[in-house]
C-alpha cells in the first residue's frame, strides 16, 4: 500500500507561482510513474502532469509551459512548480501513483488564483 501526502496548496494572485508537493511512503524508483490530476468544483478531474520512472514527462496543454514536474528520489517526493497562474487553475489537486495494478490518491491540496 502506498500513502500519499501532497501539500504547497494555497491562494496566490494570478501571475503568481507555487510549488506543490507530494510525499510517497515508499521509494519513487519503486513506482513506475506518478501524477499530478486537478478538479475543479463541478468538473471531472483532469491530468496536470506526469512523470516516469525515467524522468518522461508529460503535460495536459492547458499548463505547458508554465508548470513544471519533478520528482527527488531522495525524500520520495514529487513536485509541480507551478508558475503564472490563472484563476482557471483554481482546484484541488492531486497526487496519483499506480502501483502493483492499484491506483492510489492523495486526499489533496487546495489551489485558489484570485483575479
Amino acid at each position: 500500500q502506498v500513502q500519499l501526502v501532497e501539500s504547497g496548496g494555497g491562494l496566490v494572485q494570478a501571475g503568481g507561482s507555487l510549488r506543490l508537493s507530494c510525499a510517497a511512503s515508499i521509494s519513487i524508483f519503486r513506482i513506475g510513474a506518478m501524477g499530478w490530476y486537478r478538479q475543479a468544483p463541478g468538473k471531472q478531474r483532469e491530468l496536470v502532469a506526469t512523470i516516469t520512472s525515467g524522468g518522461t514527462t508529460n503535460y495536459a496543454d492547458s499548463v505547458k509551459g508554465r508548470f513544471t514536474i519533478s520528482r527527488d528520489g531522495a525524500t520520495n517526493t514529487v513536485y509541480l512548480q507551478m508558475n503564472s497562474l490563472k484563476p482557471e487553475d483554481t482546484s484541488d489537486y492531486y497526487c496519483s501513483v499506480n502501483y502493483f495494478s492499484r491506483t492510489y490518491w492523495g486526499k489533496g491540496t487546495l489551489v485558489t488564483v484570485s483575479s
